[in-house]
């Protein structure tokens, strides 16, 4: 089995979420995530400060074999980038779960129960 947090939650499309103690959530991409990808070589937040639906692309991360959107889990205003990952996309392979790559701040009410338990994101990766 991968190494995949407990204490984070998941989404479909490999992004780790973690909920901190002021509300707001921290993203990342997940180990099967960074795997696929290959060695990631540019990372980019293109929605930093505006508000953005469950689902919508967040950002871009680019690796040596493709190119790859980062979605927002949930609604909400993007309001951090981790300038590190920008400067060195390459701590992304290295360190997934201490990588983050962008902070959003959920609206009133956003909806989180499309989020996945790491033991649910594991049997969806078929691991």
């Amino acid at each position: 089995m991968s190494n995949l947090p407990a204490d984070l939650k998941y989404t479909e499309s490999h992004e780790w979420v973690r909920t901190e103690a002021d509300g707001t959530l921290t993203v990342g991409i997940t180990d099967h995530a960074q795997e696929a990808l290959g060695d990631i070589v540019f990372f980019e937040v293109q929605q930093l400060g505006k508000t953005v639906a469950a689902g919508d692309a967040v950002a871009t991360i680019e690796s040596v074999k493709a190119a790859s959107d980062i979605y927002a889990p949930v609604a909400g205003e993007v309001i951090a980038v981790n300038d590190e990952v920008v400067d060195s996309p390459e701590e992304v392979n290295e360190s997934p779960y201490d990588s983050w790559l962008f902070k959003i701040k959920p609206t009133a009410g956003a909806a989180q129960d499309r989020l996945m338990s790491a033991d649910d994101y594991a049997k969806s990766i078929g691991d």
